[in-house]
């Protein structure tokens, strides 16, 4: 009985161990889940979508996500950066995702994965209040054209390069790339509709004016690296049904940009 009651104590005892030691792995685990912070990606300069403003980020990017965060209960680190960077960032993984005013296109879905489209815009061609010379994309033959790296306006210039003849001046950042046009050092710019309306709107002395209809209409989406953080693209999905069905987004969106 005595070796019996032994052998009881000892077995008893490693199986209270193995339960502990589950017991801690798994609240490790747990720890670790809930600890996971995704760093998301935002254009450091796209007013009204990303911008800072007295040291802190704002605009319609930056509050989505925060409201979209909320909603799914996630952790994320706000990364502003250039544009031009961003979907390297991605594909290389050092980004988990991207919130970036990013238009959806055929193109963009080789390398990476989107969301739903949570905003839909267009390209706009933009000159100076003094240029009498564009008052349509008829117009645009031998014209030199200020466009941002990675961009949709890029694109349409680099595709149509050839077919007007134009001189292409590439900017990091779109204060630069409005400068350019302000100061005559190029003719015209291309811009998302609601990033140069907002520019005119908000600041009284540009000199600059939006000619003509849209060239193209797109939506915008959340990003991630193809195959990758298909979690967290789903929470994305996930909190912005729920921020649009309770009223939410319309009130961020309406800060910013009027109806």
């Amino acid at each position: 009985m005595k070796k019996k009651s032994i052998l009881s104590v000892i077995l008893s005892s490693l199986l209270l161990v193995g339960l502990l030691q589950g017991c801690k792995a798994n609240n490790t685990n747990n720890t670790q889940t809930a600890a996971k912070k995704y760093i998301i990606a935002c254009d450091a300069k796209f007013a009204p979508f990303s911008f800072e403003e007295n040291g802190t980020y704002k605009g319609i990017d930056v509050e989505i996500l925060n409201a979209i965060s909320k909603a799914e209960n996630f952790q994320y680190e706000l990364k502003p950066m250039d544009f031009e960077g961003i979907i390297p960032g991605l594909t290389s993984n050092q980004l988990d995702g991207a919130l970036a005013a990013m238009s959806i296109t055929e193109e963009r879905k080789k390398s990476l994965d989107f969301s739903n489209g949570y905003f839909e815009s267009g390209l706009s061609l933009v000159t100076n209040k003094s240029n009498t010379s564009i008052k349509s994309e008829a117009d645009l033959k031998g014209k030199s054209v200020a466009i941002k790296k990675g961009t949709a306006g890029a694109k349409f210039a680099e595709d149509n390069k050839d077919k007007y003849s134009l001189v292409l001046n590439y900017f990091s950042d779109s204060p630069s790339m409005f400068q350019a046009v302000e100061n005559g050092n190029a003719d015209f710019l291309l811009e998302d509709f609601p990033v140069i309306a907002y520019k005119i709107k908000v600041d009284k002395n540009s000199k600059l004016k939006i000619v003509g209809d849209k060239l193209n209409t797109v939506n915008y989406g959340f990003a991630v690296n193809k195959g990758q953080n298909a979690t967290l693209l789903s929470k994305f999905n996930s909190g912005l049904k729920k921020i649009k069905d309770n009223g939410e987004y319309d009130k961020i969106v309406a800060q910013y940009i009027a109806k």
